[in-house]
């Protein structure tokens, strides 16, 4: 079970997770020191990365086998593209014991939305008309 006073009582709970919205969550990274947890793929954090001070990338899909550079007494904000695949390891983390967690609702697509900082890369933009068509641009 997550610690739902972790995050100075932001955020709001759904399917049992607590979500923190963008702005929430970059106070947060700011103010309490809480740390970002990016699970997208190699392939889709090259063009668009949340510009946080304490930031983790960790591939949802290697999650299990590296859940141990994670720190377990920190607080941790699970983030990927849109807030779906963070859900998946959000589960995995509290499956596992973790409990200062919180979900980043809507991942970058709704911190970009927010005009909250990013680094942007535009030679690792990514270009297809679906997520499952993605590739480099104009390689």
């Amino acid at each position: 079970m997550f610690n739902k006073d972790l995050f100075s009582g932001n955020g709001f709970i759904s399917g049992g997770i607590l979500n923190l919205t963008p702005r929430d969550a970059y106070y947060e990274t700011k103010i309490t020191n809480a740390i970002l947890v990016d699970v997208r793929e190699p392939n889709l954090t090259g063009y668009k990365k949340f510009d946080v001070p304490r930031i983790v990338y960790l591939p949802l899909s290697e999650l299990e086998n590296r859940i141990e550079i994670l720190p377990a007494d920190k607080p941790l904000i699970i983030a990927d593209s849109a807030g779906l695949r963070s859900h998946e390891a959000m589960d995995i983390l509290m499956k596992k014991g973790f409990t200062l967690i919180a979900n980043l609702a809507g991942g970058i697509v709704e911190w970009e939305h927010d005009n909250l900082p990013l680094v942007i890369d535009n030679t690792e933009r990514l270009d297809g008309s679906c997520m499952c068509q993605l590739r480099p641009r104009n390689k």
